[in-house]
């Protein structure tokens, strides 16, 4: 059975995560597995659960639990009952691409491909063709997630959008091009398979390795293709599927309520009466429609607690779902800084938490959870404000941060500079890039480039002109075959 399990704090459902946990799966050496859709998720939740799980309370204990990603479990179930790996699959975005490649290029010429024949033909446009090819395959593997229906359409030689209407005329090359690619890749794609997959799974439990019980916590959308598979999982096992909602009422508001499917006819906005409600959850409002129709058991965790603190006073507003008072006293727990920059943005988030950590002794950094629009953008004010460890320097120096969520590419220095050697054979190899490239930590050890030599190397590339293109043979790509000047 798929069990929901919501609140509007997540220390809630972790409290009721460990409840369930502290009753050990029939194999004690089988390990719990909680899917979560981030690792700094997965950090948070492994530290609230070491202080709740273990023989003794808060003896910091929390093993044995596996933490994937809700799409590796999903693509690991269908695997099992399709027999088609996610990595083998020529569906898979990395395959397709390059049979996709030339599937596009047999097909400018004819008259439904007009479309994409005007984007990628013309001067200074052979370029585009990698990169709309890709852009092309992920929008497909969005669709098939959101709406396999519509590859089941478009298999059967219907021209639809998935959810009941017709496709509109200016997308139809998109159906004729994907019909073109699958009779290349003679292969059913997963949108098709989905299905019979999911039956096998209801039929054949055994097919996947997953425990008896298993968990899925934080996430904040599901894929259609997603619900479905848990739906099948759930016949022979317990799933328990964790999300925090911010509001009871809203939910009750919105229980039973119908809806056409399609965003730019959703009024579910109009039930609610808080505006930020109105605004802002409009995620929650999808999840508990998309939720409706798999869930066995509607569990909601917490307790109204009195509003002695503005922030309380919101978070009791947001749970009923009533408009706002249109006063209330300032008491700090909800704070507004006009900053000129993110470096000041920084640095006043730096003197807040050592305020706040001085105001309140029992307040430790694994409290604290700092968000923010672009992690790469701000990582390295961060490092530079906090954790340096220097005993005589800012107080905020001694503060202990890690920085979660970021690409491999900025946390893995050789992977980065391969990725630039990648960039460069794709690209125009311009003297910005390859300077660059030479400047990569990586590649300054293999030559041993000190600062000297870094800057020797750009005085020569200025000296010499050097703009960008290997040689002639290079610029023939971009129409300038007949400009041998200020290559390489």
């Amino acid at each position: 059975m798929l069990t929901l399990h919501r609140a509007e704090r997540s220390a809630d459902l972790v409290d009721a995560l460990a409840e369930i946990l502290t009753t050990p799966l029939p194999d004690p050496f089988t390990p719990e597995v909680i899917a979560v859709p981030a690792k700094g998720i997965e950090r948070w939740l492994t530290q609230r659960l070491s202080t709740v799980l273990g023989a003794d309370e808060k003896d910091g204990v929390a093993a044995n639990i596996q933490f994937p990603s809700p799409t590796r479990v999903v693509d690991e179930a269908i695997a099992a009952a399709s027999g088609i790996d996610a990595d083998d699959d020529p569906w898979a975005v990395q395959r397709q691409l390059w049979t996709l490649l030339d599937v596009i290029d047999a097909s400018l010429d004819e008259p439904w491909c007009a479309v994409l024949k005007a984007h990628l033909t013309g001067e200074h446009r052979i370029t585009r063709r990698y990169a709309t090819a890709a852009h092309i395959s992920d929008l497909w593997r969005v669709y098939g997630a959101e709406r396999p229906q519509l590859f089941v359409d478009w298999a059967a030689g219907r021209d639809t959008d998935g959810a009941g209407g017709v496709l509109a005329a200016d997308l139809a090359w998109q159906a004729q091009l994907w019909r073109q690619l699958r009779y290349r890749l003679a292969t059913a794609s997963p949108a098709e398979r989905l299905d019979a997959a999911c039956e096998r799974l209801r039929e054949e439990p055994d097919l996947t390795a997953l425990p008896e019980r298993f968990s899925l916590f934080g996430p904040t959308r599901l894929t259609s293709e997603q619900l479905a598979v848990l739906d099948a999982l759930s016949v022979h096992r317990d799933v328990h599927l964790w999300i925090a909602h911010p509001s009871p009422a809203m939910w009750a508001a919105l229980l039973g309520r119908q809806t056409s499917g399609r965003r730019r006819e959703d009024t579910s906005a109009l039930a609610v009466a808080h505006p930020l409600l109105a605004s802002l959850a409009r995620d929650s409002r999808e999840m508990q429609q998309r939720l409706s129709s798999v869930v066995g058991l509607d569990l909601h965790h917490g307790s109204r607690r009195p509003a002695t603190t503005l922030l309380r006073q919101i978070q009791n507003d947001f749970s009923a779902d009533r408009p706002p008072e249109r006063t209330a006293g300032a008491d700090g727990t909800v704070q507004v800084h006009a900053c000129h920059g993110p470096p000041r943005q920084v640095e006043i988030l730096r003197e807040a938490l050592l305020h706040l950590f001085q105001q309140d002794p029992s307040l430790e950094p694994r409290d604290v959870l700092v968000m923010c629009p672009d992690v790469e953008a701000y990582a390295p004010l961060i490092r530079a404000a906090f954790g340096q460890g220097d005993a005589g320097g800012h107080p905020g120096h001694r503060l202990r941060v890690r920085l979660a969520d970021r690409s491999l590419r900025q946390t893995n220095p050789l992977l980065d500079t391969v990725s630039g050697l990648l960039d460069l054979a794709d690209g125009r190899v311009t003297a910005s890039q390859v300077l660059d490239l030479a400047a990569h930590a990586p590649v300054r050890r293999m030559f041993g480039f000190s600062d000297d030599d870094l800057e020797q190397l750009r005085t020569w590339v200025t000296s010499s002109g050097i703009r960008w293109g290997i040689k002639l043979v290079q610029r023939q790509a971009f129409g300038l075959s007949d400009v041998p000047q200020n290559t390489w």
